[in-house]
């Protein structure tokens, strides 16, 4: 019995570092893989057409074109501080993460330094150099991982200042859009603002995919019906929650189900063909798990 139980520890064992070493080689694919494409992004669209992005990337980029040394100098130099801080504060994987990904992005650049420009018109630099940009953030940190270090010094400023990071990241970036105005013209800061906003939301969309998720509380005098349809035309289960009106004491179903972004404008013609005057709370999820929850084809 004895030897049975070190067998299977055993097989446990060489599992679980077989999964480890796949999810490493994995992570650091895609990490790989997307600081090239947003080295792509950097030496074949935007510096050509002086245009950067925002944060630390942004800086560096300006300090470029100021000086004879090469961006991927300034890349690795202005982002090795914010490694530092966030082994000490984040976490050992997260900062070795970062360190690759920085590394990798800084020896892109250097390789693709003489890169032809890919396009020469501005409008279609934003556009593409925007998208290149926020699918290889996006990838990276979808896998762990960060290109910038202004992420990590918003996490950290968060903490003993009343502003949420979405809110330090947008005040860096005012500064650091304002002083390009100076360096390349106000035209390309405000192609560089573009930029980073197309770039913003790809990386959005590649973090949390196409078919993010959503639930719905559902309070009506017909949820038998709206349930009924809800399952027969979205193939979605929903789950009633018990309630009671707050003035007239009466209990209530409240219909809960989670479906997907794509499904959303479907849901609410449902609830609108059934009972327009329904309560309705819609809300995003951001990771579901477990269940009989999957992701289904729109038709």
């Amino acid at each position: 019995m004895v030897e049975e139980e070190a067998v299977v520890q055993a097989c446990l064992t060489r599992n679980h570092q077989k999964m480890k070493i796949r999810s490493l080689v994995k992570r650091a694919f895609f990490i790989t893989f997307g600081a090239v494409a947003m080295a792509f992004g950097l030496e074949g669209i935007l510096i050509p057409n002086h245009i950067i992005d925002g944060g630390v990337t942004g800086v560096s980029m300006m300090l470029s074109h100021l000086t004879p040394i090469k961006l991927g100098v300034f890349l690795f130099l202005l982002n090795l501080p914010f490694f530092f801080l966030g082994y000490k504060q984040i976490g050992k994987t997260f900062a070795v993460s970062m360190l690759y990904g920085i590394l990798t992005l800084a020896v892109s650049t250097f390789l693709m330094h003489d890169l032809a420009p890919v396009v020469h018109d501005e409008i279609l630099a934003v556009v593409f150099g925007g998208l290149m940009l926020g699918f290889g953030v996006g990838l990276v940190i979808r896998n762990g991982g960060v290109l910038d270090g202004t992420e990590t010094l918003a996490i950290l400023i968060e903490k003993k200042l009343p502003f949420s990071v979405g809110e330090i990241i947008m005040i860096i970036n005012v500064i650091i859009f304002s002083v390009a105005a100076f360096v390349y013209g106000l035209d390309n800061a405000l192609y560089s603002m573009l930029t980073y906003y197309i770039a913003f939301k790809t990386i959005d969309i590649v973090v949390k995919g196409f078919e993010d998720m959503k639930s719905v509380y559902i309070i009506s005098e017909c949820n038998q019906i709206i349930a009924e349809t809800i399952a027969q035309r979205l193939g979605r289960g929903v789950t009633y929650l018990r309630g009671e009106g707050s003035f007239t004491g009466d209990d209530k179903n409240i219909i809960f189900c989670v479906f997907t972004r794509l499904e959303e404008a479907k849901m609410k013609d449902i609830i609108r063909e059934i009972d327009p005057s329904a309560f309705v709370i819609i809300s995003d999820v951001g990771e579901v798990k477990g269940g009989r929850f999957k992701k289904r084809d729109i038709h």
